[in-house]
């Protein structure tokens, strides 16, 4: 069989047609087509102002200089994500404060952060992962008692809703990922949705290098910015992508309806939560019932491998990660986020698979896990 991978960008004939046009406008840095698409995903989002970057890690780094984070200051997050949500705030100079995740969704508990909240907090910075926003209601409701920035990262979330509003269309500072594995692509990419269209010329300062330039040719620098543009080839691919993101979205949802349906929790599987109101189903992740398994997580994957079948794991507690462990973190600190990161499994999901296709996986999975049962 063809080997199945954990996902793959679906990109049609007319995006390959367009981006032939760019690369023969002879225009393919940041121009007229970045622009078309921060119009378009500005009216996505609700007529909110929008930017775009060269990827979701930048706008996140640009938020968090946008609200004057300082050396010292502290931003509440969760350790279970890919470790540029910690990296960003490093990189500031202030430091991430991780609390664990609610068993459940996998996503930060909000009851938690409360507790964790001291003088030196500035913000919130909540993920939203495999595309299940984190509880806005609940998240914003603590922010604003405690007079505390948010920044979501939402990465993963194109496309998710929570109140019946699109996640991006509401809240403080919003970043969303276009990389080649997300809802939405741009082979590489992202956008900040800001708040307050007056933050634009900040903003476009420190996606560049600080620059302000003066229409008689001069310019000036005042502040160390950044470089995170994103090229019109990107930005056009962008432009297609959106116009099928809620065909994307309902595709995900059938085949994660599917994933319900087939796989057997008997043989210790874990499902994520079962949510078709908010969540994008970005990805697919169960976890395996290791204690029960006279394999690792390693052998699992390369079983799934021969039997042409890709997987992922998104993600490893990053707190256990040796850059984290010498800021003083250490095994057991988050036992949720720790026994997630240790079971995740990815499982193909993407607009161009079939239900067969989740079929040969659940297959694959269930005789695997059967066979290896102590």
């Amino acid at each position: 069989m063809d080997f199945l991978p954990f996902t793959r960008p679906t990109i049609d004939e007319a995006t390959i047609a367009d981006v032939g046009d760019v690369l023969r406008s002879g225009w393919i840095t940041s121009g007229p087509k970045v622009k078309a698409f921060e119009a378009a995903l500005s009216e996505y989002f609700g007529g909110r102002p929008v930017r775009v970057l060269n990827s979701a890690t930048g706008g996140m780094e640009v938020a968090l200089r946008l609200i004057d984070l300082q050396p010292g200051d502290e931003v509440i997050t969760t350790p279970l994500s890919w470790v540029a949500t910690g990296n960003v705030i490093l990189n500031t100079g202030a430091k991430p404060v991780f609390v664990d995740i609610d068993p459940i969704t996998r996503n930060i508990d909000l009851n938690l952060v409360e507790p964790a909240i001291t003088p030196a907090t500035k913000a919130i910075m909540p993920v939203d992962l495999a595309g299940l926003p984190v509880d806005r209601d609940k998240l914003y409701d603590i922010a604003h008692r405690h007079n505390l920035r948010v920044i979501e990262d939402a990465a993963q979330s194109m496309g998710a809703t929570w109140g019946g509003r699109r996640v991006g269309s509401f809240g403080d500072l919003i970043s969303i990922s276009f990389h080649a594995n997300k809802n939405l692509t741009t082979s590489e990419g992202g956008c900040l949705v800001l708040n307050d269209e007056a933050q634009i010329p900040l903003f476009e300062k420190l996606r560049l290098q600080g620059v302000v330039r003066f229409p008689d040719g001069n310019m000036d620098v005042d502040l160390a910015g950044g470089k995170y543009n994103l090229t019109d080839i990107a930005a056009v691919i962008g432009l297609n992508q959106l116009k099928h993101i809620d065909a994307f979205t309902s595709k995900r949802k059938q085949l994660a309806q599917h994933y319900f349906d087939k796989l057997d929790t008997s043989l210790g599987l874990g499902l994520p939560l079962a949510d078709f109101e908010h969540s994008n189903w970005h990805m697919f992740q169960i976890t395996l019932p290791l204690n029960r398994l006279t394999i690792n997580r390693g052998d699992f994957i390369q079983a799934m491998h021969t039997k042409g079948i890709g997987v992922g794991v998104h993600y490893p507690a990053m707190h256990l990660f040796t850059l984290y462990r010498q800021l003083g973190w250490q095994e057991g600190d988050f036992p949720h986020a720790e026994q997630v990161g240790r079971e995740t499994i990815t499982l193909p999901l993407f607009p161009l698979m079939e239900i067969t296709n989740v079929e040969r996986v659940c297959e694959a999975v269930h005789e695997i896990v059967s066979a290896n049962l102590h």
